[in-house]
């Protein structure tokens, strides 16, 4: 356990298969795109209330949001249909299919990098697969054995979150003996589920899950210690960008979280990362951009 441990630790070169495309994430740091198809993301993001307000049709609107994420360099688009913020309920599975799978559909034919579909929901990851996205983002890390199957049977990538109790209870005192520990724990058990059902070894990327029943302790620790998670040998994926930790600290709203957000994401590059989660694309890229040369600079 230990040999493997340290090799995993020193692993660096990262081949994610998806389809068409291959991304090689020892390269440099990957940019995933938000995309909230919801009308109350805790950032304040959600597509649905801008198309109300900008009287345009919302595929129309998400299009064209999303051709412009990746002109300003998204190399992968995470589409969500509800709202996993604090103390959020789940809307009807009905509706989740509605607002993500039509507008999944529609960009498949469209864009040129791999789609991600950000949910916990079985038949939602089936569909969004059948229709052109390659990679599901679960926030609940697997736990369903529905949705197991689904990533087997569609090869698909799987980024596997932690995340302790569901959203509407997650921030209600969120306590661990050992953080870090316990993170890894839950993902190391998470994969061994996936490799059990026949997921490829390098079809899995991480996700510590900041914010997802943690406090503001927490996820500076989490971002602090990442190199720990290092020692499950996959891709790590982070999410801070404009999260309330970030807010407590500064004490602006998510809107002016820019700054902030591109402190935490580039800690979290040197830290290990290798795919960031975000929703202002254009700027994170301009900062990555300086930090991946730097790191990748050699003293010969």
């Amino acid at each position: 356990q230990i040999k493997i441990s340290l090799n995993n630790y020193q692993k660096k070169d990262f081949l994610l298969p998806l389809g068409k495309y291959k991304l090689e994430l020892s390269k440099r740091t990957y940019i995933m795109g938000i995309v909230n198809l919801t009308f109350d993301s805790f950032s304040g993001d959600g597509l649905y209330s801008k198309a109300q307000n900008s009287k345009i049709k919302i595929q129309d609107y998400v299009l064209e949001y999303v051709h412009n994420l990746i002109r300003e360099g998204a190399d992968i688009i995470d589409i969500g249909g509800q709202s996993t913020r604090p103390y959020s309920r789940p809307i009807p599975l009905k509706e989740e299919i509605e607002r993500t799978i039509p507008v999944i559909k529609r960009l498949a034919k469209s864009i040129k990098v791999p789609i991600s579909i950000d949910t916990y929901r079985a038949e939602v990851a089936k569909q969004a697969l059948d229709n052109g996205a390659l990679i599901v983002n679960d926030i609940t890390g697997l736990r369903d054995p529905k949705m197991l199957k689904v990533v087997k049977r569609y090869n698909a990538g799987v980024v596997i979150m932690h995340m302790k109790g569901m959203p509407s209870t997650m921030q209600i005192n969120p306590k661990y003996r050992s953080l870090i520990d316990e993170i890894i724990e839950f993902l190391d058990k998470a994969i061994n589920r996936a490799l059990d059902i026949g997921i490829a070894q390098d079809k899995i990327i991480i996700d510590p899950g900041i914010g997802f029943g943690k406090n503001f302790q927490h996820n500076l620790l989490i971002i602090k210690a990442l190199k720990e998670l290092k020692v499950l040998g996959k891709p790590i994926l982070i999410g801070t960008s404009r999260k309330s930790f970030i807010g407590k600290i500064l004490k602006v709203n998510p809107q002016n979280r820019l700054f902030g957000s591109i402190s935490s994401v580039c800690l979290a590059v040197i830290n290990g990362a290798n795919i960031v989660r975000v929703h202002d694309v254009k700027e994170t890229k301009q900062a990555l951009e300086v930090l991946d040369r730097i790191l990748k600079v050699s003293y010969r």
